[in-house]
């Protein structure tokens, strides 16, 4: 067995209690998910300025009353220090997932994206502290390899920023080093990459583009590609992204502790062929896409040309390997795309 096989084995048998923050959001609902149906007890904080009750209440629906009574919600902010120290009373493992996500809305906003991603973060760190919670997972990204021209990215190689959001995240995994060695906490560090799957939203000026180019087939909309589409991503499927939250949480050996690690595939997709995979995924329920074609726009300031991860040290140090495909993460979206939109 994997050692995410045999975790999930083990987990029930030994019921902890995790703060997901962000829990109402997308990557954090479905932590919030995946722990209940293991269960856990979970402590959720969310602000809802980007979550959403609605993925609480799909939650609850899949999960069941039994283990739903297992989940505390707090509505308050991370900028808040109170709301985090009482968030963390009694945790055993923090998953820190609040943030102000996307690059567009840093370069708009980045006092915004500067109070919730960094101070909102270090409220977090220091809360732990202090509750004497060692183990925080926290969710940096792969903007941090800014200009590094290196394909595959590997933790140890990074560049400039190329936006208030990547500094951001460079900045949490300074403190989180910082707070390791003045504090004894083990923090460590997830650099997602392009994650996607059910209840992502599709709509704003802000929505990531699996989602968002989804909805628009579903209603008929044009598809915009952002350049000549041959931009490339790692494009990772949430449930992936669940494994390693709950194997960084609690992977015991001491060098795993205090680093940060590449989430992903260790597979590049251009946003030419991502159009493809959707359209013929989409063709059998959607017959209008036959002859839909993109519509190419400008390039967006602050995007990376390419990104693809190396996931060698994750899947030494954490036992990491991903379950899901990108066709296969694809599928299960859309069924819940299909029936949620």
């Amino acid at each position: 067995m994997t050692p995410w096989q045999t975790l999930q084995q083990s987990l029930p048998h030994q019921p902890r209690t995790w703060l997901v923050t962000g829990a109402a959001g997308f990557i954090g609902s479905h932590l919030l998910e995946t722990l209940l149906h293991l269960k856990q007890r979970v402590v959720g904080l969310d602000n809802f300025a980007t979550g959403s009750r609605h993925n609480l209440e799909q939650v609850r629906g899949l999960v069941g009353p039994e283990c739903w009574q297992n989940f505390t919600l707090i509505e308050g902010d991370i900028c808040d220090f109170d709301t985090c120290l009482r968030a963390t009373q009694g945790v055993d493992f923090v998953l820190h997932q609040a943030a102000l996500g996307s690059v567009p809305r840093s370069l708009e906003h980045p006092a915004d994206s500067h109070a919730s991603n960094v101070n909102g973060c270090l409220n977090v760190f220091l809360a732990a502290r202090d509750r004497g919670v060692k183990r925080v997972v926290y969710a940096s990204s792969s903007a941090v390899y800014g200009d590094h021209p290196d394909l595959p990215k590997r933790e140890d190689n990074i560049g400039h920023c190329l936006s208030p959001y990547a500094a951001t995240k460079l900045i949490n995994e300074i403190y989180a080093d910082v707070c390791a060695r003045c504090y004894g906490l083990e923090p460590v560090g997830l650099r997602y990459f392009n994650v996607f799957g059910p209840r992502q939203d599709p709509n704003g000026p802000y929505a990531a583009v699996i989602p968002k180019w989804i909805a628009a087939m579903l209603a008929r909309e044009p598809i915009y590609i952002n350049g000549d589409g041959e931009t490339s991503r790692d494009f990772c499927y949430v449930a992936n992204v669940v494994q390693a939250n709950l194997l960084a949480a609690t992977v015991r050996a001491p060098e795993a502790l205090n680093q940060a690690y590449n989430v992903a595939l260790h597979t590049r997709t251009s946003l030419n062929q991502l159009f493809a995979l959707l359209k013929t995924q989409l063709l059998p329920h959607c017959p209008w896409l036959e002859h839909c074609q993109p519509v190419h726009r400008d390039f967006r300031p602050g995007d990376v040309r390419h990104s693809e991860a190396d996931i060698a040290k994750a899947g030494r140090l954490l036992g990491y390997v991903p379950t899901h495909t990108i066709e296969q993460g694809l599928a299960e979206s859309l069924d819940w795309y299909r029936q949620n939109l």
